[in-house]
């Protein structure tokens, strides 16, 4: 029997690149598996609502490490079934000692719009734990991970976290960019955030010269270039009217919402 049932998603990106969803949660939450000759990589290991581990093996026996594109609760919820965690310096403390943020609030995020797929057998909100662990290694920007054959780069977009990172392979051409950008609401307003950090983020990824396709943690798992580009001039926008700063409030666009 499957403790998952059907929580997860499987879908082919290309034979040895997998997008693994979430689509039954009202985030959209997506985690992505690369596979190497020998080893493959995790980009993020979801809610923890059901067994990322358990979805992996149905792709590949090979061994799993993760990165993490940013300490967030539902970036990390399936970090405690692997040994090797990659993040960002600048989000180290958190995944070590805990979020700002209480376990109350979270569970309450979790379950705040109803579920639209049967839940994993066993899972319990009560029982609902965020992720703590040492990490396994500390990245930087400019960082390169090797996968056996592939190498990704790591490029370190600070502004919805302060250690948040986007993961580009410059042979594929994929960038996956956490939750830098994604159709939908985009947060620069929590006090973790910084909305001027995050609009030189959003511009740092224009200027990459790779890139073919984009891969973000939430709703359409696959975006063109020319979205990135819509958001970066969002941000100008809000740069020239001055409202990147927190209380800013929320600013609609096509495709897409600023709240600040």
């Amino acid at each position: 029997m499957n403790p998952n049932n059907d929580w997860f998603t499987i879908e082919e990106i290309d034979r040895f690149t997998f997008a693994i969803s979430e689509y039954g949660h009202w985030e959209q939450f997506h985690s992505y598996l690369l596979i190497g000759q020998n080893e493959a990589c995790l980009i993020d290991s979801g809610l923890g609502i059901g067994n990322i581990a358990l979805e992996c093996r149905k792709i590949t026996d090979k061994p799993v490490k993760v990165i993490t594109t940013h300490v967030h609760w539902d970036h990390i919820g399936g970090h405690k079934y692997y040994d090797k965690i990659y993040v960002h310096k600048d989000d180290s403390n958190w995944l070590e000692n805990g979020l700002p943020i209480s376990i109350e609030s979270i569970r309450k995020s979790v379950t705040k719009i109803p579920f639209t797929k049967p839940l994993p057998e066993g899972f319990d909100i009560n029982k609902y734990e965020v992720y703590q662990g040492k990490p396994f290694c500390e990245l930087s920007d400019g960082d390169i991970i090797e996968i056996s054959e592939r190498r990704v780069e790591i490029i370190h977009t600070p502004g919805h976290s302060p250690g948040h990172i986007c993961i580009l392979e410059p042979e594929t051409g994929y960038l996956f960019v956490g939750d830098l950008i994604y159709q939908g609401d985009l947060f620069a307003f929590f006090d973790s955030t910084d909305p001027i950090k995050y609009a030189a983020s959003v511009r740092k990824i224009t200027k990459l010269k790779k890139v073919k396709r984009i891969f973000p943690s939430h709703n359409q798992n696959d975006l063109p270039i020319s979205f990135a580009h819509k958001v970066n001039q969002a941000f100008e926008e809000l740069k020239r009217r001055k409202k990147l700063k927190h209380g800013s409030g929320i600013h609609k666009f096509d495709g897409f919402t600023i709240k600040i």
